[in-house]
Formats: structure tokens, sequence, C-alpha cells
């Protein structure tokens, strides 16, 4: 995985503090600690902050700068007592304003639907890429400063932003997506992975031909450049019926290499879809397939998302969709189909219930005609522990899972007939109009709780004092600092942990879209935790879109956790 820095972020937490945080990696001794060092303007060296070596939490409260000068603010690692060599170092402007945000400038462009992070450039830091939701499309890719590496133009075929089916190099329009980003080499600097066709124009120039405009390709891009380092053909069993929507991921199919994964679908004239799942390998100069799976006749229901995660522990990584579960090597594991379980908009699967073994997974349906609404099941075999049903048919649309909770071990499980301790399948409020809306979960605030992220809002939901959305207690609102959500539901561009300790971070554009607004945290925790893109279930899952859903982690986290295992992961060398 990503050999990462520390991600040191400071943001001033009220008129005379500032809140620095930092990450702790996931190969981190036990035993190690942290002094940290602040620079203002004008002096010579950085000086040391902290009293005694801090050996708990990430995170350190300085109340003592002279804010109306520029300070920098630096960690170096304490192992057995010797200081190690410093973090890079995160400058606080000036007189800067009390805000949890840190602002990445972008040229001036049209709307933004999707952010990805990766470490374009090997500094151990996270990189941006965006997309232009213009016709015809574009994306560009940043460094974490907001310098420009390169833009790349989707051409002709992406004019066509039909949601169901659009044009053969159209990105990010329905539960579309068609770009991801990872180190897809292993080399410490992350690559661009793109669905292309006819007339696109890449980052360095250079425009990609082929007869026809039907006709699809996989492309990996130069993180720095833009540059095409390898193109492989989409398998085209279904191209009498068109080009293929898509989306993509990464994932460890081997437990060791990344691999590529690509869901892909078109419309069989106006009835139903072909489907199609596919596997890439990228070693540095060439794109290899692994292997395909079609759907063909099998009753194997998808969704809007998906999942590559580990379900059975082996440390090889399957690949899930909300009806069913492929191995790593593209065959089928397991399809819920004979538990009456059919397409629906959202899943999950993480570790739900912390005294279970293995994975769990949470989905929800759409007009099911058994009146089936929401399941809990076990992922490693897909055997339905619960679920809950009703006489008549309805599009659930929403569900989320989250210790929200702490009466209840384990975590919550909700859509709209109650919030459900999953482990138990019991209501832990039987006034079921009180549930929060289940949009998205963000982990904000310090304690061990999840937090809600909803319409441009993070909230908490209180169960000693419970209230229906609209009314719970609000932590943040995105749009006062100058964040705007995307389309209706008031979406963020990206939720992951970019930066600081392992609290999670949510991307949005300003209104005239020239900006990314990150908003980070600004309170204090006594919980000290690896990040969690070193957690491989999560980094995976920060390369998946879709319909924009929270990310799972391999591990309990939530009230009443234990201490999670070090991650089982080696780093890539340095890319810098």
């Amino acid at each position: 995985m990503e050999h990462l820095g520390r991600g040191v972020v400071a943001v001033r937490s009220s008129s005379t503090d500032v809140l620095v945080t930092w990450r702790l990696l996931g190969l981190d001794p036990d035993g190690i600690g942290f002094n940290v060092y602040r620079k203002a303007t004008g002096e010579a060296n950085s000086h040391k902050i902290n009293a005694e070596v801090l050996t708990g939490a990430t995170n350190f409260l300085d109340t003592t700068a002279d804010l109306t000068r520029t300070n920098s603010y630096r960690v170096r690692p304490v192992i057995n007592g010797k200081e190690q060599p410093s973090s890079a170092s995160f400058t606080l402007t000036a007189s800067h304003a009390q805000e949890p945000v840190v602002r990445v400038p972008l040229q001036a462009g049209g709307p933004i639907k999707f952010t990805w992070a990766g470490d374009l450039d090997g500094d151990g830091e996270y990189d941006y890429v965006v997309d232009r939701q213009t016709s015809p499309q574009s994306i560009e890719a940043y460094r974490s400063d907001g310098t420009l590496l390169w833009q790349m133009d989707l051409g002709v075929n992406s004019t066509n932003q039909n949601n169901i089916e659009p044009g053969s190099s159209a990105v990010d329009v329905g539960h579309w997506d068609g770009v991801t980003v990872q180190d897809l080499d292993s080399d410490g600097r992350a690559e661009v992975a793109i669905r292309i066709a006819n007339g696109v124009t890449f980052g360095d120039g250079k425009k990609f031909t082929y007869s026809d405009d039907t006709h699809q390709f996989i492309a990996v891009l130069d993180g720095q450049t833009g540059a095409a380092r390898a193109t492989a053909p989409v398998p085209d069993d279904y191209i009498d019926d068109g080009p293929m929507g898509a989306r993509l991921g990464v994932g460890y199919l081997d437990g060791k290499t990344p691999s590529l994964v690509a869901y892909m679908k078109n419309r069989v004239g106006s009835a139903g879809f072909n489907l199609m799942y596919a596997a890439w390998r990228f070693n540095g100069s060439t794109l290899t397939r692994q292997w395909k799976w079609l759907r063909g006749n099998q009753d194997a229901a998808d969704g809007h998302n998906t999942r590559i995660v580990d379900v059975d522990g082996d440390g090889m990584d399957e690949i899930a969709e909300i009806g069913f579960v492929l191995n790593g090597d593209g065959t089928l594991r397991y399809s819920l189909a004979s538990q009456g379980v059919i397409h629906g908009d959202r899943f999950y699967i993480g570790k739900m219930d912390p005294d279970r073994p293995g994975l769990q997974g949470y989905g929800i349906q759409q007009d099911n005609a058994g009146g089936l609404r929401e399941y809990y099941y076990d992922a490693t075999n897909g055997e339905i522990i619960w679920k809950h049903s009703a006489d008549d048919i309805v599009d659930v649309g929403r569900g989320l899972v989250g210790d929200i909770d702490p009466r209840h071990k384990g975590m919550e499980a909700w859509s709209f007939s109650g919030i459900y301790n999953a482990p138990t399948n019991k209501l832990t409020e039987p006034d079921t109009a009180l549930s929060p809306w289940p949009a998205l979960g963000i982990w904000w605030d310090g304690d061990l709780g999840m937090e809600l992220l909803n319409n441009e809002r993070i909230e908490k939901w209180d169960p000693d004092n419970p209230q229906p959305s609209g009314s719970l207690p609000r932590l943040l609102t995105t749009y006062k600092y100058g964040g705007i959500g995307v389309d209706s539901p008031g979406n963020p561009t990206l939720v992951g942990d970019l930066m600081g300790d392992w609290r999670e971070e949510a991307v949005y554009p300003n209104v005239d879209h020239d900006e990314l607004v990150i908003f980070t945290t600004d309170r204090p925790t006594d919980t000290r935790l690896y990040t969690l893109a070193h957690n491989p279930a999560y980094r995976n899952a920060m390369t998946l879109k879709g319909y924009l859903q929270s990310h799972e982690l391999d591990y309990y986290l939530g009230n009443g956790m234990s201490i999670p295992p070090r991650p089982k992961i080696t780093y890539t060398h340095s890319g810098s």
C-alpha cells in the first residue's frame, strides 16, 4: 500500500487555538510517540511546543501561537526515546480564518461531480483528480497545493450524458463513474485509470483514435503528465448493444498486487441489461486482462455501488454487488437470489458485529415483489441472518450502517423501518419516525460513534434525545464555508481519510468551481488509531464511486471496540 507521509494539518479551532493533527501509519511500532514543532514568521528555527512526548492520539491543541503571524507545523516521531526525521510541514497563514477547512485552488471550469485522491507525485501526500461536467467532459489532475498537472479532453463521445445509456467516453453520470486513481504498479506514484473511446485527448496532448465510436478501451495514465502508459480493449461480447457504462475500482485480488476492476453494463433495446465484470493488471508498461465474467442468464442482482473487500479473511479480495459476490479469479462465489434479493440502491459490507466471525452485509431493495425491504447477512457465505418485509412494494432508496447508539453493542442498520441494532435485530428507538435520514456517515467529532453527513450538514443523532432529520444537533454546515453540495442530495465529491489523524475529510467544490473546500476536523480526540487509508478494505472503497456511499473497514470501529490489529500490509517504495 501507499507509503504515506504524516499528513500534518492545522486549523484554527477557536479565536486563540490551533488543532494540529497527523497520521499514525499502519506499520508504526506500538510505542511510537511524537513531538510537535512550530515555526512562526521571523523565527530562524522551529521549536517544540509539547512538554512531553505525545504517545496517545495523534493530535495536539496549540494554545500559545501568535495567530497574527504565519505559523508552520511539523511533527517528529519518537522511537525508543530517539527523535526520527521530521515530517513535511503544514503552513497556517497569518490571521487565518477560524474554519475547519483546507482550501485547494483549481483553475476555472465547469461543475464537478467527483474527486479522487491518490499520491500522483510520490511525496507521500494525497493529490486530487476532478471531473468537469461540461460538454464535452474533461478531467483534471492537481497536486495537493492546487498546482495543475494536466487536463484531459474526453471528446465528442462524452457529449451524450444520458444517465442510463451514456456516450462511449462519458464519465460520472447516473451511477457510472469510469475513472479511478490508485498506484497500480506499486512504484510509489498513483496512476489514473479511465474508460475511453475514439476522440479523447490525453493529458500530454496526444489524441486517441479508433475506427468507430462504439468500441471502448481502458487507459492507464501517468499521474504526473496524463500521458497514456498503456491501453487495453474492453471485451466486445455485448458490442451489438452499444457502448457500456462503467464503474471502476481497485483491489488486491491475489492478496499482493493491485488489480483494476471494472463493472460494465449496456442496455438490450428498451428492456434488460447486459452485465460484465473484468479485471486487469498493470505492470508499469502493459495492461493485461486477468479475466472477465458475464452475467448472462445467471440470477445475480446488481445495484448502484460496488464493494471490493476480503469477505473470507484469506488475504485476497472479493468483488461484491448488492446481490452476489465474485471471487478474485472472476468466478461466482454466491448469489443472494435464492433468498429473495433483487436490485437495490445501496449496500454495505464491514465489521458490523464485533462478536461474530467475519464480515457482515446490509442491503436495501427497490420494488421487491416479495415485499423485502432490507436484509442483514453473513458476507462470507451470503447466509441471510435477518430481513424485514412488508405487504406493500416500495423503492426503499436509502440505507446506512454505523454505530450511532452506544447503548447497544455493534453497528446500527436502518432505512425507513426504524433503527435496528444489526447484531440483535432489535429496534434501538421504538418510534421509527425518529430515525435520522440514512444518507452518509462520517467520523468527525472524535468519539467512537459515527456522525451523519446529510445535505451539506454534519449531524449527530442522540439516542437520549432522538430527533428526526432536520432537527438533529448540527456540528457543521458546509455552505457556510463555501462548500456546495452536488446534485439534489447535496453530496460531497469525496469522503475519505485524506490528512491528519484517523477522522475523515469531506470534499466539496465552491460555487464557482475553482476551489476544493476540504473539511477536516477541528475537534480534539483521545482515540489513537492508524490512518483509515492503511486499512485495505477502506482504501479499496476510496477508489469506488457509483452512487456515493460511506466506506467500511475490515474491523469494528465503534463504541466498545477493541484495539484494531496491525494491518497485514507492506509499503510501496517512495516515488519521490
